[in-house]
């Protein structure tokens, strides 16, 4: 593994209520199809005394119940017919050694690992996630003599009723069949098994969502009455676990094109991905309160960075789950603030510290046919309330059980290289790619918005060492500079370690100076500020055959700046520099050239101007992002969209040719970009595929929510999708 993991295999073992249950001094049936044998199991202790958890073989691993190891990792099927009948999906745990669970502590840390879901379907969830369930599973509780080896101790915070073993007893009281079960192996008793749980990855290849569920309970806990908060009972509020949690499905939250079955997604579903979640703390230690978790994909060998939401409404939209998230995406819902009355990213926390088992899973869903995760759902609201459309499954029959079992029989997830470490560290980041251009010595980098002044970066000469947070060293990238900057991770070189000071991605909205020295407290949201790394602004250098003003836009900050140069230059000529001033000459209306630098007979001389008083503070150079109409430096003019705009000289722009090409989720119903308004109002200039490929353009810009910089000229050149290949070979 990168970074400072170390790599390990780890045994997985099979849930107990996969496993044949028998009586322990011969071979009967204790459980046969969905009900108990009321002979063996009159009651809960005597059954758990008469009844014994039959060990699985590695080859019964396979032909039984559909799991396979696999290089690196193990795969799922989601139907195995074996000669005693039929074996949907699994539930797998991670093992520490042979009687115990390994026990996962998240906070401060990051967890990746790669699936593949190109084989799942609508109705089906290949799950990655982690229960705060008992590293030896229980054992020695009541007659619990099996423990984890077994697969004992499950619970979630669904509080789950299927269960047939909970703290050592069987859960025979009120067992009743599950008539949606067309299998009938299903059934549910009169308790339940309560705990936080906090889902990683749920998901199929049309959908896929991300959430933590809190508890008032630690470890599992066997509910019963209210205390389970049972649906069918009108009682799901009213339970000791959150059943709702605080999820981040893209789709829910707006982003309808970045997930789904093909290259036109950001994240193609029928490819391989690695999936990383971060764990962020308010104070950067792992002691800290939990205040965030965040998502990014590696795919292809390219960071996809999870989008911002585009449904809240301004200074709310986010790309991460925090409390605030929370209370503003429930507002948004009309949902009940379970996750937050049971303590909230806080909480979470406090189970997390306790300690979670690693679980995979493939299932299908008898009760709702997995609506929740990828179609409308609740069914009787409409699907244009926000919230309620969570993928493109039709629903209906396709998602249901019996229409998956018998189509996709032979459907699977494949789950590998899971690894938890340093924020950072269990991941490989794509190489960086050169620019195609020199980047031109008057634009520097786009600022972060809102932020306090970057600091200089500090010359430690020999000393010092690597740190990705900037307060504490690591090893695992070298321990001299040129190691550490040319090791190709998220890490930096520091004169040594800090204290008294606020790590990267803490808080810093009370004291805009508390981050450590090489980090600028950066406004992520209205009241909510973060410690973060941010490019320092380069130093102008003279050069033997400067540009003064690039023919196309600068890679430094290639999307803002507009398509064309501007039609007339701010000054007919420079004008000359008073006598005995300290001012200079700029090319951004902000920074200083170097005195060296050739202003006269040069052929590109629109953007140069002459600061009286030398170099600006406080206001945004020439091409960089502007937040407000009067933030620009000089002269010089925001230009754009709100919260898209860019600063340019005084002059108008050039209109640029634009193209009319709708995604495919139009062209597929047919429908044209200015058919379309309402979507157009969604998308333009806020999802992350429509930015990367560019559709609607020209529609975009009719409605007034153009994409940044650019202003199109009257007529579209292209409203057919099948220039698009054309396009994409030439551009």
């Amino acid at each position: 593994m990168s970074g400072g993991c170390t790599s390990r295999q780890a045994k997985l073992t099979l849930d107990a209520n996969w496993r044949w249950i028998h009586d322990v001094n011969g071979y009967e049936n204790c459980y046969t199809g969905n009900s108990w044998d009321s002979g063996k199991c009159s009651d809960p202790v005597t059954c758990a005394q008469n009844c014994a958890l039959e060990g699985v073989s590695r080859d019964k691993y396979e032909s039984t119940y559909g799991v396979k190891q696999v290089q690196d990792g193990v795969r799922l099927n989601f139907v195995t017919n074996h000669e005693y009948g039929k074996n949907v999906g699994s539930r797998l745990y991670v093992m520490e050694d042979d009687e115990n669970y390994a026990m996962f502590h998240l906070k401060n840390r990051e967890f990746s690992f790669e699936v593949d879901v190109s084989e799942l379907h609508c109705g089906m969830n290949g799950a990655m996630y982690f229960s705060e369930m008992e590293a030896n599973g229980g054992k020695g509780i009541g007659n619990n003599n099996a423990g984890a080896k077994y697969g004992t101790g499950y619970c979630d915070a669904q509080c789950p009723h299927d269960m047939k073993f909970i703290d050592g007893e069987a859960n025979v009281i009120d067992w009743v069949p599950n008539l949606n079960d067309e299998d009938d192996n299903m059934g549910a008793g009169k308790y339940g098994a309560c705990c936080a749980e906090l889902d990683i990855w749920e998901a199929n290849s049309m959908a896929t969502a991300y959430t933590p569920h809190t508890c008032s309970v630690e470890k599992l806990y066997r509910c019963e009455g209210i205390e389970c908060g049972d649906n069918s009972k009108g009682e799901r509020y009213d339970g000791v676990c959150d059943k709702d949690g605080c999820d981040i499905n893209p789709y829910r939250m707006g982003v309808t094109d970045f997930y789904g079955r093909g290259p036109e997604y950001p994240v193609n579903t029928l490819k391989p991905m690695t999936v990383v979640t971060q764990f962020l703390t308010v104070d950067g230690t792992d002691s800290g309160d939990l205040s965030e978790m965040r998502r990014f994909y590696v795919q292809d060998g390219e960071i996809v960075h999870s989008p911002p939401s585009t449904i809240l409404g301004p200074d709310k939209d986010t790309d991460s789950i925090t409390d605030q998230f929370c209370d503003d995406k429930k507002d948004l819902f009309g949902d009940v603030k379970d996750f937050q009355e049971h303590g909230g990213m806080a909480g979470m926390g406090e189970s997390l510290d306790r300690g979670h088992v690693m679980i995979f899973s493939l299932w299908d869903d008898v009760e709702v046919n997995m609506l929740w995760l990828d179609a409308a759902y609740p069914l009787d609201k409409s699907e244009t309330d926000p919230g309620i459309k969570r993928g493109d499954c039709p629903g209906g029959e396709t998602s249901t059980p019996t229409y998956l079992r018998e189509t996709y029989p032979n459907g699977g997830v494949v789950f590998k290289n899971a690894a938890v470490g340093e924020i950072g560290s269990t991941y490989t980041p794509p190489p960086p790619t050169a620019p195609t251009e020199a980047p031109v010595p008057n634009q520097a980098p786009v600022p972060a918005p809102n932020q306090a002044p970057v600091p200089a970066p500090t010359d430690c000469g020999s000393s010092g060492c690597c740190s990705q947070d900037f307060a504490s060293c690591v090893t695992w990238c070298g321990t001299t500079e040129s190691e550490c900057l040319s090791c190709n991770q998220d890490v930096h070189w520091i004169c040594g370690e800090q204290q008294d000071c606020k790590p990267r991605w803490n808080e810093c909205s009370n004291d805009k100076n508390s981050c450590c020295d090489g980090l600028t407290c950066v406004d992520v949201n209205p009241g909510y500020s973060q410690c973060r790394y941010v490019e320092s602004e380069p130093t102008l250098s003279p050069q033997s055959n400067p540009t003064l003003v690039p023919t196309t836009p600068s890679t430094v900050n290639p999307t803002l700046s507009p398509v064309n140069e501007p039609t007339e230059a701010p000054q007919s000529e420079p004008t000359s520099p008073p006598v005995d001033s300290e001012g200079c000459y700029s090319m951004n209306y902000k920074n200083c050239l170097p005195e060296e630098f050739p202003t006269e007979d040069s052929e590109n001389t629109c953007t140069l101007v002459w600061l009286p008083d030398g170099a600006k503070s406080d206001c945004v150079a020439l091409w960089n992002e502007c937040g407000e109409p009067d933030s620009c430096c000089g002269d010089a003019v925001c230009f754009g969209d709100i919260g898209n705009s860019v600063c340019v000289p005084p002059s108008s722009p050039d209109c640029t040719s634009c193209d009319d090409i709708p995604p495919p989720s139009l062209v597929n119903k047919n429908k044209a970009c200015a058919d379309v308004p309402n979507v157009l109002n969604k998308k333009c200039n806020k999802s992350g595929g429509w930015k990367n490929k560019g559709y609607c353009k020209f529609s975009c810009f009719q409605e007034d929510v153009g994409y940044e910089g650019i202003v199109c000229c009257d007529e579209p050149t292209s409203t057919s999708a099948s220039t698009r290949n054309l396009r994409n070979v030439s551009s």
